[in-house]
Parts: structure tokens; C-alpha cells; sequence
């Protein structure tokens, strides 16, 4: 299995990154890009080329479904798994974000404490579907 070493979390709101750094003291082998917009997104996954993003649903002028759309069309950026951090996560918003390929979600508001482990259980399961 290969091992998570790098993520991007995108999320407009201040708060939400700031949680989510404390959460990630946690995780001292994996490096994290914090973004705060879709395209800042879509440019330092380019560079950085991280194994695992993280994209909030609601931002305003690009939010995270057309984010995700335009990432499963670059070839490089494509193959990289995208877990919603989100407020809506009604069963069937839940079904429309995986229709549009969304790996998994996981609902705000998260714990800070479990959020690294919460990742490390979806990177093993994105592992065993594409890694039998």
C-alpha cells in the first residue's frame, strides 16, 4: 500500500483551516498544502502533485464541484482522489457528489482530533479499491 505522504485542504473559510492545521500536527509524515480557492487549488496541485485532496463543496466563484470537474479533466491531476469536506451531506447530496467523483465526504463539522485518522481510514479504503 502505498503511503499518504502529501494533501491538499482547500476552504474559503479561515476557521476551518486553522482546525484543520492543528489536526494535521498530528500526521508529522505527511505534508499539507493549505489553499483557499479552486484554482489556487488547481495550480498547486500541478506543482505539488499531492496524493490526496481535500475540497470544501461551497466557495464562492469557483466552488468545490466545478473544482473537482476541472481536475478530472488534466491527465495529471485526474488519477488523484477527492474527498468533499462539507455541511451538506444529506444521503442523496452525498450519492450526486460520488455520481460526479467525489471519492468520499467527510461532513463539517469534523472532529479535530479524529480528522487525521478519519483520512488515514479513506486513503486505506481508496488503496484496496485501487489496489486490490
Amino acid at each position: 500500500m502505498k503511503a499518504l505522504k502529501k494533501i491538499i485542504l482547500t476552504d474559503d473559510e479561515e476557521d476551518i483551516i486553522t482546525i484543520a492545521r492543528f489536526s494535521f500536527e498530528m500526521m508529522p509524515d505527511v505534508q499539507v498544502k493549505f489553499c483557499h480557492s479552486g484554482q489556487e487549488t488547481i495550480q498547486e496541485a500541478l506543482s505539488f502533485l499531492p496524493d490526496l485532496i481535500l475540497l470544501d463543496v461551497m466557495m464562492p466563484n469557483m466552488d468545490g464541484l466545478s473544482t473537482l470537474q476541472a481536475l478530472k479533466l488534466m491527465p495529471s491531476l485526474a488519477p488523484i482522489p477527492v474527498v468533499f469536506l462539507t455541511a451538506r451531506s444529506r444521503k442523496e447530496e452525498i450519492k450526486e457528489y460520488k455520481r460526479l467523483g467525489a471519492f468520499d465526504i467527510i461532513p463539517k463539522p469534523f472532529d479535530p482530533m479524529t480528522l487525521p485518522q478519519t483520512i488515514a481510514t479513506i486513503w486505506e479504503a481508496y488503496q484496496s479499491e485501487t489496489h486490490p
